[in-house]
């Protein structure tokens, strides 16, 4: 019985560790995918007012 009890607690810090770490990447990939959503629909919106007042300036001259 002391085997596994040895056994256990060899690979328990690897699976915290593990966890911590996946944890961590998986944050880190969210948090990129929420930036690059952010950052294309800013950009949607200032090509669509660039487009918009060069179609007014069209308008006016």
């Amino acid at each position: 019985m002391g085997g596994w009890n040895e056994g256990l607690w060899a690979i328990v810090p690897t699976i915290c560790v593990s966890l911590i770490f996946w944890f961590v990447m998986r944050t880190i990939l969210r948090a990129d995918r929420t930036e690059r959503e952010a950052r294309a629909r800013f950009e949607a919106e200032e090509d669509a007012r660039l487009l918009s007042e060069a179609e007014q300036d069209t308008q006016r001259g």
